[in-house]
C-alpha cells in the first residue's frame, strides 16, 4: 500500500468517528456520539446520551430533561437490547440511518426509506430526536423521528395513534420496572373503530377506556375541560387518528407516563418550588373506570353500593350472581325489542358512552335524522350525537349489547337506548304525575309526617347523645337484621357447604371465632366466618364488619359475599382465598421461599393501594385500626387483600380524627398516639402500614423482633441501619437475590416516613403510592421513629387510662388456614 492510500484511509476514518466534546444539539454523518458524550437542544430542554436506569449496569441511549436535577428519561432507542459496557457508538450510516453500534455489532437502528446525501441528527427542544436532510433546510420534513416510536411517556406536541395511511401506530408502553426500560404489559393505544377510542390494556387484557372523543373531552373523563392548563386535540380523519395535548404556558413542564407499577397513566408537572414532579392527574381514578365492570346494560355509578345497577327498563340476568357481586353478566332486558311494534328511546343522562366497537358515526346528521337511521334499523341499539358543542351535531349509532356505561353527574353526556313500545308505555305509566286531589290530600299528609319525625328525631338525638355518654357507641350501635344490606345464606346452605362444619374444613380460629371453607352447590368457594359463642370480638364487631365492608368495593379489599343469621347463629361469608394470608409466606421459611421480590412489592402497592381508597375514594372515611400481615389475605394470584373490618372506625368528611377510650388492636402495629392516648386517624393506619413494609422486606415480626446485639426492635433496627447507610441489611436473605435494589431502598425509605413518631409528620395514603410508583420523586428525609425499643404490652397498658383490647394471637378475625 502507497503512502497516499494509506493517508486516505486514516482521515476517512478519522472523519467517520470523530466526537464532538462540545455542547450542540446535532450529529452529522462525519461524527459519532460515544458514551460520555450528548446532545443538548439549543435551548437546553432535552439531552441525549447514555445511561443506566436504577441499579442496572446495562447501558441504554435515552432522552431525559436536561435542566432537571432529577434524571427524567423520556425515550428510549434500544430497550430491547441494552449494551454491556460503554463502547457503544451512535453514528449515521451510508444509507441515511441512525445506527446504535457495539463491538461492530448493530444493536439499534432506523430504518428510512429514503437515501439522502446529506443527513442529520438533531434534538428539538421538544424532546423530539428527528433525523432530516440537511439539504432541504427548514422544510419541517422528517425522515424519521422519535416521536413516532415513542416508549412509555407522553410529551406535548406528540402524537398518539394511527396513520391511516402508512400504518404506522403510535403507542406507550410502561418499562417493566424501574430497573429495566424494556417493554411491560400496560400499553395505551387508540383503537381504530369507525368512532375511535382512547383505550389501555394489561397485556391482552382490555384495562380501561376513556369513551369517545365529543368535541370538548371524552365523553368518560369530563375533568378534561377548555380552563385546563392544557389544551387537547383529538384527529379523526381520512388520514390520521391520534391525540395530543399542548401546554398553554410554555413554561409548565409536563408529561404523561405508563406505570408498570400500579397500572396508572399518570400525569406529572414539574414543581420548580419543591423541586420534584407533582402528580397532577391519573387513570383509571376508581373502581368505576374498571372495563365492562358491571356487563351489558349495566350502570356503574360509583357513589352507590352496590356499584353496579342495572339501567332503567333492564334486570340483572344472572340475579342470584348479581347479588353476590359477580356483575360480569350483565342486564338484559325487561321486554324483547320488536322492530315491528314500534320501538321507542328513553333518554339517559350524565353518562359515559357504551364501547363503540360496534358503533357507526356520521358527523353531519343532526340529532333527529340520527334518531330516524336508528329506529329503521332493527340492529340499532341506541344512539347519541357526537359532538357535544353548540347544542351538540353528528350521528353515533350502536348496534350491539351497550357495554362499559358508568353515571357521571355533570359531566357525562345523553344517550338514547331502544325499547319496546309496550316496555315505554309500561314506565311512562310508572312515572305519571298525580293529579290536583291527590296532591290537596298528600300535601298535608305529609307536612303533619315531617312534623312527626322532626320530634321524634329530637328525642332520639337526646336518647343516643345520652347512651354515647354512658356507653361510647361511636357508631357501632346495635341494628337490625333488615340493616346488614347484604345477600342472607340460610344456614342449611352453610353447614352444606362446610360439611356440617367439619373439622376438615376448619381454616384457622381467631378472636371473632372459628373460619372454615365451604363450597356451595355450584361450586363456588367460600370462607366462612362463624362468630363463636365466647368470642371477646361478639355480634358489635360482627354488624360493625357487615355495615362497613358491605359497602365496599375495590380489588385489594376481600369481598363479603353475605352473611347468615338464624337463631343464634351470627357467620360472614367471603370469596375464599386459596393463598391464605400474608404471615404465612413472610414468617415462614418454607413460605418465604415462594415469594420473591416482585410479588412482595406488588403486595406492599397493593395494600397502599386498598388503604388509600378507604381513606379517600370510597363512601365513608374508613380507619382499619387492626392493619397487620394476618389481616391480609392472597387471592390466587399473590394479589392482597384487606379483611377484618370488626375494628373499623368511620369519620365524617370534615373529620380528620377521632378518639376511643376502648383501644382495640395488636400491639406492635399500633401508632403511639393510638395504643397511649386512643386517638385514630388515617396517619394510624399509615403507622401500621409502614410496619408491614418493614415486615414484608425483613420477613421478620415486629412483635417480638429482639436484635442479638443490642435491645432494638424492628422499627428501631431499621432506623440504625439507615443511619448507618446500610439499609439494605434489613432485607431478608430470600429475596436479595430477585431484588431490585432501589425498590428495596426505596420501600425501606417510605416505611421509615410512615412510622415516624408525630402523625402529622407521617406521609397520606396519596402520596404513599405516588412514592411507590415513581422512582424519580424526590423522597423528604425521615424523622427518628418513636417506639424504637419493644416496650412490651404491660407498658402500653399502663400509660394510659384508656381501656386497652390487644390481639396476641395474629389471626384475629381473619380468613386463614391453620399454620
Amino acid at each position: 500500500m502507497d503512502s497516499l492510500s494509506f493517508m486516505f484511509i486514516v482521515v476517512t476514518s478519522l472523519l467517520f468517528t470523530s466526537q464532538f466534546s462540545s455542547a450542540t444539539d446535532t450529529l452529522t454523518s462525519t461524527q459519532s456520539l460515544a458514551d460520555g458524550s450528548t446532545l443538548i437542544s439549543k435551548h437546553g430542554s432535552f439531552e441525549l446520551g447514555f445511561f443506566s436506569p436504577g441499579s442496572s449496569r446495562n447501558r441504554y441511549l435515552g432522552i431525559w430533561y436536561k435542566n432537571i436535577p432529577v434524571r427524567t428519561v423520556v425515550w428510549v432507542a434500544n430497550r430491547r437490547a441494552p449494551t454491556k459496557n460503554s463502547t457503544a457508538l451512535l453514528m449515521i450510516d451510508i444509507k441515511g440511518n441512525l445506527v446504535l453500534k457495539d463491538g461492530g455489532s448493530v444493536v439499534w437502528s432506523t430504518n428510512s426509506k429514503r437515501e439522502v446525501q446529506t443527513p442529520l441528527l438533531q434534538l428539538l427542544d421538544s424532546g423530539n430526536l428527528v433525523l432530516i436532510d440537511a439539504s432541504d433546510g427548514h422544510s419541517g420534513i422528517y425522515l424519521w423521528q422519535s416521536f413516532d416510536y415513542p416508549t412509555d411517556t407522553f410529551l406535548p406536541g406528540m402524537k398518539l395513534g394511527v396513520n391511516l395511511k402508512t400504518g404506522l401506530d403510535r403507542r406507550l408502553t410502561s418499562w417493566k420496572n424501574w430497573d429495566d426500560p424494556s417493554p411491560g404489559d400496560f400499553v395505551w393505544k387508540i383503537l381504530v373503530y369507525n368512532n375511535p377510542e382512547s383505550t389501555m390494556w394489561k397485556g391482552s387484557k382490555f384495562y380501561f377506556r376513556t369513551g369517545p372523543w365529543n368535541g370538548i373531552t371524552y365523553s368518560g373523563k369530563p375533568q378534561l375541560k377548555p380552563n385546563q392548563p392544557f389544551s387537547f386535540n383529538f384527529v379523526h380523519s381520512d388520514d390520521e387518528v391520534y391525540c395530543a395535548y399542548y401546554p398553554k404556558n410554555k413554561s409548565v413542564i409536563s408529561r404523561i407516563v405508563m406505570n408498570q407499577t400500579n397500572y396508572w397513566r399518570e400525569r406529572y408537572i414539574w414543581e420548580e418550588a419543591s423541586q420534584s414532579w407533582s402528580l397532577y392527574t391519573y387513570l383509571p381514578t376508581d373502581y368505576c373506570d374498571t372495563y365492562g365492570l358491571c356487563g351489558a346494560y349495566g350502570n356503574c355509578i360509583i357513589t352507590d353500593s352496590p356499584v353496579c345497577q342495572c339501567l332503567k327498563g333492564f334486570n340483572p340476568k344472572s340475579p342470584d350472581n348479581w347479588n353476590s357481586g359477580d356483575w360480569s353478566q350483565g342486564c338484559v332486558r325487561n321486554k324483547s325489542l320488536n322492530c315491528q311494534d314500534g320501538d321507542g328511546f328513553i333518554k339517559f343522562t350524565e353518562l359515559k358512552l357504551p364501547d363503540t366497537k360496534y358503533s357507526w358515526v356520521n358527523k353531519n346528521m343532526s340529532l333527529e335524522e340520527c334518531r330516524g337511521k336508528c329506529l329503521n334499523n332493527c340492529n340499532c341499539t341506541a344512539y347519541s350525537v357526537v359532538d357535544i358543542r353548540n347544542g351538540g351535531s353528528g350521528c353515533a349509532l350502536w348496534f350491539n349489547d351497550l357495554i362499559d356505561i358508568r353515571q357521571i353527574p355533570s359531566g357525562g353526556q345523553d344517550l338514547y337506548i331502544r325499547m319496546s313500545a309496550s316496555e315505554l308505555a309500561r314506565l311512562e305509566t310508572v312515572k305519571d304525575e298525580p293529579d290536583e286531589k291527590i296532591v290537596a290530600i298528600v300535601i298535608p299528609v305529609v307536612v303533619l309526617a315531617f312534623a312527626f319525625l322532626g320530634v321524634c328525631y329530637y328525642f332520639c338525638q337526646r336518647r343516643i347523645i345520652k347512651l354515647k355518654d354512658k356507653n361510647e357507641i361511636d357508631g357501632s350501635d346495635e341494628s337490625s337484621e333488615e340493616d346488614l344490606d347484604l345477600p342472607l345464606f340460610d344456614l342449611v346452605t352453610i353447614t352444606r357447604a362446610t360439611n356440617k362444619f367439619s373439622l376438615n374444613n376448619k381454616l384457622g380460629e381467631g378472636g371473632f371465632g372459628p373460619v372454615y371453607k365451604g363450597i356451595l352447590a355450584d361450586g363456588h368457594e367460600i370462607a366462612v366466618k362463624r362468630l363463636s359463642s365466647n368470642s371477646g370480638q361478639g355480634l358489635k364487631e360482627f354488624k360493625n364488619e357487615v355495615k362497613l365492608i358491605a359497602r365496599l368495593q375495590h380489588r385489594n379489599l376481600v369481598k363479603l359475599l353475605g352473611s347468615c343469621i338464624q337463631g343464634n347463629e351470627r357467620m360472614l361469608i367471603y370469596e375464599y382465598m386459596p393463598n391464605k394470608s400474608l404471615d404465612f409466606f413472610i414468617f415462614d421459611r418454607t413460605g418465604g421461599k415462594l415469594l420473591d421480590w416482585s410479588n412482595r412489592f406488588n403486595i406492599v402497592c397493593g395494600i397502599a393501594r386498598g388503604l388509600l381508597y378507604l381513606h379517600q375514594d370510597s363512601r365513608l372515611r374508613i380507619i382499619h385500626r387492626d392493619l397487620k400481615s394476618s389481616n391480609v389475605l392472597l387471592d390466587a394470584d399473590m394479589n392482597p387483600k384487606i379483611s377484618d373490618f370488626g375494628m373499623a372506625k368511620t369519620l365524617r368528611e370534615d373529620q380528620t380524627e377521632g378518639n376511643t377510650k376502648r383501644v382495640v388492636g395488636t400491639y406492635g402495629y399500633m401508632a403511639p398516639e393510638y395504643a397511649t392516648d386512643g386517638l385514630f386517624s388515617v396517619k394510624s393506619d399509615v403507622f401500621s402500614f409502614g410496619i408491614l413494609i418493614l415486615e414484608i422486606v425483613s420477613g421478620q415480626k415486629s412483635r417480638g423482633f429482639y436484635h442479638p446485639n443490642h435491645s432494638l426492635n424492628l422499627i428501631g433496627y431499621a432506623w440504625r441501619l439507615w443511619k448507618e447507610g446500610s439499609p439494605l441489611e434489613l432485607a431478608a436473605p430470600i429475596i436479595l437475590d430477585s431484588c431490585h435494589v432501589s425498590e428495596v431502598i426505596r420501600c425501606i425509605h417510605i416505611s421509615l416516613l410512615c412510622v415516624q413518631q408525630h402523625a402529622e409528620d407521617r406521609p397520606s395514603m396519596a402520596y404513599v403510592v405516588l412514592m411507590l410508583g415513581s422512582e424519580t420523586a424526590v423522597l423528604p428525609q425521615p424523622k427518628e421513629p418513636d417506639f424504637c425499643k419493644d416496650k412490651g404490652s404491660t407498658e402500653a397498658e399502663s400509660s394510659s387510662s384508656n381501656q386497652v383490647s390487644l390481639s396476641t394471637n395474629e389471626i384475629s378475625l381473619s380468613v386463614l388456614e391453620a399454620r
